[in-house]
């Protein structure tokens, strides 16, 4: 399904061959990366779980985005709130409002479930523009804590600050928009 088509951009549901283009393009850029994690996506879309969605910008592919309307882990899990998950823009691809368009398409999606949605963004310096982007789209800290392997973490414990060390931030959605 497509769900946005601009002039460069096109927003659709992710192929089996865009998980192939997106890892490969990830370990390029120097991330630990496996396709694993976008197997799951698609298994989950197949299975009506998630709306996995790409965006491709001149034909090829861009960037990724996930909703699940009824995850079952987190702060919000088994709440009937939406959760995006495994948000991201290949580097070459940046600077040209793909992640905002994704952003701005995963809520649309999300509004039809929930008037909420959530998110957990990672806490080292290699999620700061993510944080920021969140923060100036509205989300703000959920108020369960830092969570990390999917529990939230215990005082003055000490964890790694890894990508899975993360902080649950949610918005409101505004119901007038489209």
């Amino acid at each position: 399904m497509v769900y946005l088509r601009s002039n460069h951009l096109v927003i659709r549901d992710l192929m089996a061959e865009d998980a192939e283009i997106i890892t490969r393009e990830e370990i390029a850029q120097g991330w630990h990366q496996t396709i694993d994690k976008y197997l799951k996506r698609l298994e989950d879309q197949n299975q009506g779980r998630c709306i996995a969605l790409a965006a491709e910008y001149d034909g090829q592919v861009a960037g990724y985005i996930n909703i699940y309307p009824d995850p079952e882990a987190g702060p919000f899990g088994g709440k009937n709130i939406p959760e995006i998950v495994d948000f991201g823009v290949l580097e070459k691809f940046r600077r040209k409002g793909i992640g905002a368009r994704l952003m701005d398409q995963a809520e649309k999606i999300a509004g039809e479930y929930a008037d909420r949605v959530y998110l957990g963004v990672g806490l080292h310096a290699g999620y700061g523009s993510a944080q920021r982007m969140y923060a100036k789209r509205g989300y703000i800290p959920d108020g369960s804590g830092v969570w990390y392997g999917n529990k939230p973490c215990d005082p003055y414990e000490t964890y790694p600050n890894d990508d899975d060390l993360i902080l649950y931030m949610s918005k409101k959605l505004d119901q007038t928009s489209e």
